[in-house]
């Protein structure tokens, strides 16, 4: 049986046919339901401001409002739209997203944006915005369905439908008791299945899972995904709900947070974007490189310092590089793996030195390996290719063997206890680690090669 390619569908160009038909609006609307929000978005770029103009007529705020929580640039086309128009569209979207957008437009806008809105709207928003960007207040949304604990079955449904109204989030129903406090969750599922008559308590999980607001996101986000939620709900200090963080959200979040790791690991910071000018982007820059070429230089120096087994022995220089790249891929892996494991604000001396030592042996067993292989292949390369005698092939090449065995071994232990070091003193440790251990490792790796070579086979097997 063959097997077919299953390609995704592209809506694009029916939907550009749709919205620039003639036909009348309600035609054109009846079609557009068929569609998901996300493709309509994906095409708004495809239509002139005219017809996008046209299609937010027809739309209305409440599907535009949907429309544009797809959108990466929702400034562009939020500046399209007289204030009243933009602020409708904005007030219809749930408060988190509503908070982004707003952030993509000046303060000036902003302002007038706001004050066009209804209390409510402007409430949520100021609750949300009053949270520092690495809280997980920040991030969630108010959108969410709240019912008292007291009530019967048929009660709740009730409640339920009338404030689905205003809320959609609708598959996690949140219980409060008599004061207000958070008491609990309930599926929709087992709301809808159990009779009318039933008192709504044994339906409640009183164990459910939350968060503060105030936490950090770093703190909090794995205790989050550990949870297979459709949302999970976010506490004030007196355990009252305030708003909860969805399932999208999480994901956002966590993509948010490795695409902060990984530029930090690079020595940038979080906030780079395509957006950022040349001389910000020099500015955030410029600091790290400053520090890292001063240690270049030192590896250089080092470099230096063998001169005399250079000029020697000149085949060695060919496999520096082999090492430098091999220490520093391992110090690199090292320091994922730390970082990875510091995020447990809860671990003992005990687990870190078990780390180090865990670390050090994966370098080391990697290190034979690769070590013994090196031996083996350059040895034979020196000797067939090269032309130079067995002794001095395999002279060279188990100095390569055994300088990269030591750089691993060195550069687990550097890639382990530096992050460590930094956590200790209060610096983000990936920050301050990636750029650092990679120079340190370079540094390690030099010694150890050029420094066996010199004793190895200058003084001990005296080669030249």
């Amino acid at each position: 049986m063959e097997n077919e390619n299953i390609l995704q569908p592209n809506y694009e160009e029916e939907l550009v046919r749709v919205i620039k038909s003639s036909s009348a609006d309600d035609e054109i609307r009846e079609q557009l339901d068929n569609y998901h929000e996300n493709d309509i978005a994906g095409t708004l770029e495809l239509l002139s401001v005219e017809e996008r103009k046209k299609l937010y007529r027809i739309l209305g705020a409440e599907k535009v409002s949907e429309i544009f929580t797809y959108l990466d640039d929702v400034g562009k086309y939020i500046g399209e739209l007289a204030l009243e128009s933009a602020a409708d569209i904005i007030e219809n979207m749930d408060s988190d997203d509503a908070v982004d957008v707003l952030e993509e437009v000046d303060d000036t806008v902003r302002e007038q944006l706001i004050s066009l809105m209804d209390e409510d709207s402007k409430r949520d928003i100021d609750l949300i915005r009053s949270y520092d960007d690495d809280e997980i207040g920040s991030k969630m949304t108010t959108n969410f369905i709240e019912i008292k604990k007291n009530l019967s079955v048929k009660q709740a449904m009730k409640e339920l439908i009338s404030q689905a109204e205003e809320n959609d989030n609708i598959m996690t129903i949140y219980v409060c008791d008599e004061k207000g406090k958070f008491y609990g969750a309930l599926e929709l599922k087992d709301l809808i299945v159990a009779r009318d008559y039933t008192n709504l308590e044994p339906l409640i999980s009183t164990s459910y899972p939350y968060v503060r607001d105030h936490e950090t996101i770093s703190e909090c986000i794995d205790r989050i995904k550990d949870y297979a939620e459709d949302s999970i709900p976010i506490l004030s200090d007196s355990h009252e709900i305030l708003g909860v963080i969805t399932a999208q959200d999480i994901v956002e979040v966590v993509d948010d947070e490795m695409g902060d790791d990984y530029a930090k690991l690079a020595g940038l910071t979080a906030e780079e974007d395509l957006h950022e000018t040349l001389p910000e982007s020099m500015k955030k820059r410029m600091p790290w490189l400053i520090a890292l070429l001063f240690l270049g230089m030192g590896v250089s120096s080092v470099v230096g310092m063998f001169e005399t087994v250079v000029s020697q022995v000149a085949l060695i220089v060919c496999f520096q590089s082999l090492i430098l790249d091999m220490a520093g891929n391992v110090g690199t892996q090292s320091l994922a793996v730390t970082i990875r494991v510091l995020m447990d604000e809860n671990l003992k001396a005990k687990q870190k030195i078990q780390l180090v030592l865990k670390e050090m042996r994966v370098g080391f067993s990697n290190g034979i390996l690769l070590g013994a292989l090196s031996f083996l292949f350059i040895g034979l390369y020196i000797y067939f290719l090269k032309g130079k005698t067995m002794l001095y092939a395999f002279a060279i090449s188990g100095c390569v063997g055994i300088a990269l065995m030591a750089a691993m071994v060195i550069s687990s232990f550097v890639g382990t206890i530096v992050p460590m070091f930094f956590h200790k003193i209060k610096i983000d440790p990936a920050v301050a680690s990636g750029p650092l251990i990679t120079t340190v490792n370079d540094l390690v790796a030099v010694v150890t090669y050029y420094g066996l070579a010199w004793v190895l086979l200058i003084n001990v097997l005296k080669l030249v």
